[in-house]
């Protein structure tokens, strides 16, 4: 994992700013608390009942940060809400709706919109015609912050480039629509690809397999 990491860390010094989120699903406690111990402290899983296990094996670690990035099931909205400092994958407004409702009591959550960026079936997230209505509805509920926008884009060289420069666009639009929101936040890039996402505007690269190696399930 070290070499890997200072890898990672040594392209991300030209992007001072630009935030690692570690992709963590399937990665044992035991190696997260090695990442954190190598300076991560942003955490990233797909699959609830995984992440609250290791919530719970690494509640001694001060400043740790867990997102959600996974699917969201309404059944499972108020867990997430609670255990999260962020949510980085609502594509529709109940599930917003949902997650404001469970949050009460709580600091607001910060939430990305998952934007399907290529208009691919086979991928999650909104729609760029209704980004801006879901957008304006999230930021009526007060237990939610938008920070931004998340996408997975295509896998060739050349449709990935032009999704990142769509995310980028619909960013600016974002800010400039919502200016007194403090939208901050432009999640793209994974391990293949973030070499390419960063000098188009990513401002978080989630990354997994470039950091911890191949999955191997070892929470299974």
């Amino acid at each position: 994992m070290l070499p890997r990491l200072r890898t990672l860390q040594a392209t991300l010094q030209a992007y001072p700013t630009v935030r690692l989120l570690a992709v963590s699903k399937g990665v044992a406690a035991s190696r997260l608390r090695l990442a954190y111990g190598l300076g991560l402290r942003h955490f990233g899983e797909n699959y609830l009942q995984e992440a609250l296990d290791k919530q719970k094996a690494l509640a001694d670690l001060d400043g740790i940060v867990w997102h959600f990035i996974g699917r969201i099931q309404r059944n499972k909205t108020l867990a997430i809400a609670r255990h999260f400092q962020w949510v980085e994958s609502i594509d529709r407004a109940l599930v917003a709706e949902r997650l404001n409702h469970a949050r009460a009591g709580m600091p607001p959550l910060d939430v990305l919109i998952e934007v399907n960026a290529g208009g691919e079936s086979s991928k999650g997230g909104v729609g760029l015609d209704a980004l801006e209505s879901l957008a304006r509805a999230i930021v009526t509920l007060p237990h939610l912050r938008l920070r931004g926008l998340m996408a997975l884009v295509r896998p060739e060289p050349e449709q990935a480039d032009a999704d990142f420069a769509t995310m980028a666009a619909a960013f600016q639009l974002l800010q400039d629509t919502f200016p007194k929101q403090a939208i901050d936040t432009l999640s793209m890039g994974t391990s293949t690809d973030y070499a390419r996402a960063l000098p188009m505007g990513a401002t978080q690269i989630r990354v997994g397999t470039a950091i911890f190696g191949p999955r191997s399930q070892e929470t299974r």
